[in-house]
């Protein structure tokens, strides 16, 4: 689970093409880039994931002798194979957008530069860690943009599909938008805020409700949000409650964090009850929290119906990504170092499919912003030397419809370049920040997406658009292949 060394976590044929390519010699360095094609959950954008994890792996990319002797006994590899592999290291430069950032569709999220056999080891590993993050932060910024400022908790350790997904998907959760976990071990390992209340077995293990609520009010003053629906929340759990608040209140005790919470029922009607009974009791500020099978689209219907939730615990359907179970990212060659090595040729993936058909080259991506609301206006993939002038006017247009142009006069518009340095020449150039620093990160990142954008029904599409060098590449190699053809 906290494997040191993620070495083999690959498909075997990463291995065996990394053997076809030491079997017939090439010092080739190649640029893969990473991607996704299509947003999930029929959004609008995605969340930058798991580069901290990423780091870590290339890192500690070293084959063990146990690695060997493991791969020795599947009778596939030569030895002078398996001896190569004693040395192996990488020794390539990777450039990242950084976590936290909103993502969109067909441009690199990481590019590699690396020996061929290098760039197709790691493949498989850093699309398992990227993919994963960055579909559950993804999901967690829709939770928390339905519950509209309220506290949402990552609850989902139980449900998780394993402990990885578990500890890894918090993380993810609280850099998406989450303000903490139940994960304990997350909390450890990632600095992050862990919460929770008590179950259902707790009220059921003493002789009445109220003695329950009493106890765990004495152990926990200070975050003390009692599970009332174990019997019938609003004669028996929410009275309860109220009692022993009061109780706290003779006693001197100040209630900091208190409050109650549902996990079952009527949530819109319950709440709306209970919060009644609390204000007429003398505790308006009292928390209601909300668990039962949660996610973005059930909290912004209880919202609609003004509910008086203020807190929200959100388990199995933000772990497991209810909706969408897998980020559809995918590693592709885009161009091959020149011989002389001065530059890179591009090379292309058709498909019968336009949007299978990949951007060539060596890119770079620039963040084209509204220079007066600091908006995204588009987002713009070019060749890695291109370079423009934020005083001179833009054009940018639609790949696809390249009919379809917009002209960004000078002075109105702002750039940012996303792709950053990751690993130099095989060693790491860049700090991760903790969680909690990419959790206030992409909160300012999600401001930059216009509300149009952040719906959770229809969104308005952010554009991606080719420079024009990168187009008119494309389209040449796209040419000379169809060209090539012949019925």
């Amino acid at each position: 689970m906290r494997a040191d060394n993620l070495t083999l976590l690959t498909d075997l044929y990463e291995l065996t093409m990394m053997q076809g390519y030491f079997k017939n010699p090439t010092d080739q360095t190649v640029i893969f880039d990473v991607f996704y094609r299509d947003n999930p959950f029929h959004g609008s954008y995605a969340i930058m994931a798991g580069l901290e994890q990423m780091i870590h792996y290339i890192e500690k990319l070293t084959f063990t002798d146990e690695d060997i002797q493991y791969l020795r006994s599947l009778d596939l590899f030569e030895e002078d194979f398996l001896e190569y592999l004693r040395d192996f290291h990488f020794s390539g430069d990777i450039y990242a957008i950084p976590e936290g950032t909103v993502i969109f569709p067909r441009e690199p999220m990481i590019k590699i530069i690396a020996p061929v056999m290098e760039a197709q080891l790691v493949e498989t590993a850093i699309l398992n860690i990227i993919n994963h993050q960055s579909l559950i932060a993804t999901k967690a910024s829709r939770i928390a943009y339905a519950a509209k400022g309220d506290g949402v908790m990552e609850f989902g350790l139980r449900r998780a599909q394993g402990p990885d997904a578990g500890l890894y998907g918090a993380r993810a959760a609280v850099i998406g938008g989450c303000i903490g976990t139940s994960n304990v071990l997350a909390g450890k390992m990632f600095d992050v805020p862990v919460l929770g209340t008590h179950a259902h077995s707790w009220i059921m293990s003493f002789p009445d409700e109220y003695t329950a609520f009493k106890t765990y009010a004495k152990l926990y003053p200070d975050a003390c949000i009692l599970l009332v629906d174990t019997y019938d929340t609003l004669k028996s759990g929410v009275p309860n409650a109220i009692r022993v608040f009061k109780e706290m209140q003779e006693e001197g005790i100040r209630l900091k964090k208190y409050g109650i919470r549902l996990d079952s029922g009527d949530l819109a009607y319950l709440s709306k009850q209970a919060y009644q009974m609390l204000c007429d009791a003398g505790f308006p500020d009292a928390v209601i929290s909300a668990s039962s099978d949660l996610d973005e689209n059930l909290i912004y219907s209880l919202k609609t119906q003004q509910a008086k939730i203020n807190s929200w615990g959100v388990g199995t359907n933000l772990i497991t990504s209810k909706g969408n179970p897998a980020f559809g990212g995918v590693y592709k060659l885009a161009a091959i170092q020149d011989k002389d090595g001065d530059g890179f040729t591009p090379k292309i993936k058709l498909s019968e499919n336009t949007e299978k058909v990949t951007n060539p080259g060596n890119k770079t991506i620039y963040r084209i912003y509204n220079k007066n609301n600091g908006k995204i206006k588009a987002d713009l993939i070019c060749l890695a030397d291109e370079t423009f002038d934020e005083d001179e006017p833009i054009t940018i247009f639609d790949p696809i419809d390249t009919w379809k142009r917009t002209k960004i006069r000078g002075g109105n518009y702002t750039l940012r370049e996303l792709l950053v340095p990751i690993f130099k020449k095989g060693e790491c150039v860049y700090t991760s920040p903790s969680v909690m620093e990419l959790h206030k990160i992409c909160q300012r990142e999600l401001n930059t997406l216009w509300d149009e954008s952040r719906r959770l029904v229809n969104p308005q599409e952010v554009f991606v658009d080719l420079s024009q060098k990168l187009y008119d590449i494309k389209k040449r190699l796209l040419d000379e292949i169809g060209s090539e053809k012949e019925e």
